[in-house]
């Protein structure tokens, strides 16, 4: 049970003043309420005429704010152009301009004589001032902000993969903004509308300054406050009465659900290692039919990829159809900038030519490239169900509904998760989740398929089933598959070809058995698990970064002077308590950084002294390791025979 917290002295009594000074004007209200006549006066022909021009005025106030201030505050969250500081000062600005000024601005811009008023009216025969659109004009110039500025602030904390995925399904920037942005910002955008009706309802001094107070015309509840003040003021306090509490019912409406919950929030989902299971509690098939995607694609579909990107990331892309390839390299070599570049989705990095099938693409919008991309997290749709994010692309392509979502659940049929097609996000694992995405993808039928770390987020029990599902829906995809992933597992296991990227330029693309036996990074084989040197080819050995020798066996050895790699696999290096004699010929000191298990195995980080290379890897069994007297800290000699070192060519 959480205790409440104590509140200091110092600031709990200026708190309770500040109530206490909030609290007592509102409750004079409620206080001197003529009660026994404020039937009779709240339904006087005067106030009922006020009251319908007020809801009138609001409303239509409400409705401009909507049709200019929705796309203005996109503009202000989305875009960014030179003097947008300045525009968000002047949509603040009526927020605290006195009502009074506000109205003369009104004044000198729409007025006969306003910068725009003389044309209106002389054009057009339209004359704003004293008259019910002039209050329009002057409720929606003084309410608006409150829309633009609430709204802003969600779209601020609505993350663009949503949009970016959306479009990468087919849909168009209006769909998208219709179908995805709109709903999941949609309390911003109720507590924005419901401010700025309310803001609206109640405007005063900007209205009587630029519309006047005509009775049916212009003169709206706050403004019949105003005049009986002067003649009845138990009246007033009446109507004062009538606003406060439309005013207060609109704030509690929005309390907690709405106010200060802009963005759409996604459900927590199970913490701990993610588990798939069905309702009734079996678990679901690891994966569905063993046909593959090739559902909705006509015979003989194929789509080989011609690319070529420049930018942070630059390189030539020619993959054959129904090729998978592994996108690997250390964080910030430019993997998922090039997926965005392929999609034309980031300015680091542009697709200057990008053929599939012989069709050029790099010109076109996202929505109309035929790619779809599967981000880290999925992005799906938290507002959809699971059917219903499946046949977002589809139906975003034009598919009929009921076909779209019969697709739809085939498709998540296929890969398990059908039986949750009625669950929205945030009630699904991260397993079930990832495969409603990839599911959401391949039933869009797109050209190119990019997935985004995709398997990262899950346990290892997990991935291994969607990993299996994943390589099993591939098989028959008539397109171009590029994974990024830092798992070697998944590169092995779900690619043809390895990709292997480092400060956004390729380093090596072969076969994933060929990147195993001849890693030409370092990252890459310590990927692999192995370890690597970076050197220089001399005299029948490498002379590495590091100012270590190490004496090798290639056979036939690279000219001396070739910049190379020296590889070696973890189990080939040997430890010793005390300098071992025989046949090694890499021998050197070191003194143990970390030990880790590794399967059965204890692995072992040694940092090498001065004229040693810095730091090798090895495995041992872990009596090796009690027999050595292993311990973080404590010294050993390493030896690795010249017979186990690979040395790769740079």
């Amino acid at each position: 049970m959480i205790r409440a917290r104590r509140v200091p002295v110092p600031l709990a009594v200026p708190a309770l003043v500040a109530v206490v000074f909030l609290l007592l004007p509102l409750a004079g209200v409620l206080a001197h309420a003529p009660w026994g006549t404020l039937g009779d006066r709240l339904t006087a022909p005067a106030v009922r005429e006020a009251l319908g021009l007020s809801l009138v005025v609001s409303g239509w106030a409400l409705a401009l704010s909507l049709l200019l201030g929705v796309p203005l505050a996109w503009v202000l969250a989305r875009v960014d152009f030179p003097g947008k500081a300045l525009v968000r000062v002047l949509v603040m600005l009526p927020m605290v301009l006195p009502p009074t000024v506000a109205g003369v601005a009104l004044l000198q811009g729409f007025g006969r004589r306003g910068l725009l008023g003389g044309f209106l009216a002389d054009r057009f025969g339209v004359s704003l001032p004293f008259s019910t659109a002039g209050a329009v004009a002057a409720a929606a110039f003084v309410s608006m902000p409150f829309l633009v500025i609430s709204l802003e602030g969600a779209l601020a904390g609505l993350h663009p993969r949503y949009e970016e995925t959306a479009a990468s399904l087919g849909a168009a920037p209006l769909r998208t903004f219709r179908t995805v942005t709109v709903p999941m910002v949609g309390p911003g955008l109720v507590a924005g509308a419901a401010l700025c009706w309310a803001r609206a309802l109640g405007e005063f001094g900007a209205t009587i300054t630029f519309a006047g107070n005509l009775p049916g015309t212009t003169q709206t509840l706050p403004l019949q406050v105003y005049l009986l003040l002067q003649n009845d003021p138990d009246g007033a306090v009446a109507v004062s009465l009538l606003l406060l509490v439309t005013a207060a019912a609109v704030l509690v409406a929005l309390r907690g659900r709405w106010l200060g919950h802009a963005a759409v929030r996604e459900a927590p989902r199970p913490a701990g290692p993610e588990r798939e299971e069905r309702a009734d509690g079996a678990a679901p098939p690891a994966d569905g039919p063993a046909d593959g995607p090739a559902g909705g694609y006509a015979p003989g579909a194929a789509w080989p990829l011609v690319a070529e990107v420049d930018g942070a990331t630059a390189l030539h892309l020619d993959v054959p159809a129904g090729t998978t390839v592994a996108v690997v390299g250390p964080n910030g070599a430019g993997k998922s900038t090039l997926l965005r570049a392929l999609l034309g989705l980031t300015p680091r990095a542009t697709a200057t030519s990008l053929r599939l099938g012989g069709r050029e693409l790099a010109g076109l919008p996202p929505h109309r490239r035929g790619i779809a991309w599967v981000p880290q997290d999925g992005a799906l749709f938290p507002h959809l169900s699971a059917l219903a994010n499946t046949a977002y692309g589809l139906r975003a392509q034009g598919v009929p509904r009921a076909r779209a979502r019969a697709q739809a659940r085939e498709r998540l049929d296929r890969l398990g998760v059908g039986h949750l097609a009625h669950r929205r996000p945030g009630e699904l694992s991260g397993g079930q989740a990832q495969r409603v995405a990839l599911a959401r993808a391949l039933a869009a039928r797109p050209r190119l398929l990019l997935l985004d770390e995709p398997l990262a987020a899950l346990d290892q029990t997990t991935r291994a089933r969607v990993r299996h599902a994943l390589r099993r829906h591939l098989a028959g995809f008539p397109g171009v598959c590029l994974i990024v992933t830092h798992d070697p597992v998944e590169a092995v296991s779900l690619a043809d070809r390895v990709l292997v990227l480092e400060e956004g330029r390729p380093v090596q693309y072969a076969e994933p058995a060929e990147v195993a036996r001849h890693p030409r990074s370092p990252w890459v084989a310590r990927m692999l698990g192995r370890n690597a040197w970076p050197g220089t080819v001399r005299g029948g050995g490498l002379d590495t970064a590091d100012g270590a020798r190490l004496v090798t066996a290639a056979d036939p050895a690279p000219a001396d002077g070739t910049a190379a790699l020296a590889v070696a696999a973890p189990e080939a290096v040997s430890l010793h308590a005390a300098r071992p004699s025989g046949s090694p010929r890499n021998v050197w000191r070191g003194t143990v950084r970390e030990l880790a298990a590794h399967g059965a195995r204890l692995r072992v980080l040694v940092s090498g002294v001065p004229g040693a290379p810095s730091e090798v890897v090895a495995e041992v069994t872990p009596a090796a390791a009690a027999d050595l007297g292993l311990a973080e800290g404590s010294g050993v000699w390493v030896s690795v025979k010249a017979t186990e070192i690979t040395v790769v060519p740079l």
